[in-house]
């Protein structure tokens, strides 16, 4: 008896759109907190574990900036995934060394410098509203590696367009 497993890319691809609608459910929480923030101030920082007094404003307006970002970096990551998908139909129909994807990869590596750069804005306002008696403590760090880790991605778009207009010569010649 032999089973067949399913196909790895027909199975990311699948991932990826669950991915894509969490990524959206996500966004939707974050913009449900930020209203509710806006119009039970009391009730929802409180539940947060900050009192929504005077000596909190700083933090407050920090914590509702954190959500704004939040909110902006759902359709970045929502660009990422749905390049990604993009790609591996490309792999699927068995073509995938064609110049969109080049294009599709480079799109994917600006909008993870994006990411990165809103990570690091989140970062430094948390840092700049906490305070010893009130800490907005969001388990933040600096990752060399994930700035790091855009490049390989320029690259390798660099070499799929670099690679799609070989094969376009070739086929010019034959």
């Amino acid at each position: 008896m032999s089973s067949t497993s399913p196909d790895p890319v027909t199975l990311s691809r699948k991932a990826l759109k669950v991915v894509i609608a969490l990524n959206l459910v996500m966004g939707g929480l974050i913009l449900g907190l930020l209203i509710a923030s806006l119009i039970a101030s009391s009730a929802v920082f409180k539940a947060l574990g900050v009192a929504a007094d005077h000596d909190n404003a700083a933090l407050i307006t920090g914590m509702r900036v954190i959500m704004v970002i939040g909110i902006a970096s759902v359709p970045v990551v929502h660009l990422i995934l749905s390049r990604l998908v993009e790609i591996f139909r490309t792999v699927t129909t068995g073509d995938p060394f064609v110049t969109e994807n080049a294009t599709r990869l480079r799109t994917i590596a600006w909008a993870l410098l994006g990411l990165e750069v809103l990570h690091l804005a989140v970062g430094a306002i948390s840092a700049g509203v906490s305070t010893a008696a009130q800490p907005l403590d969001l388990d933040w760090n600096l990752s060399l590696t994930r700035w790091l880790a855009v490049l390989p991605i320029f690259v390798l778009a660099r070499v799929f367009d670099h690679g799609t207009r070989m094969r376009q010569d070739l086929e010019g010649t034959v």
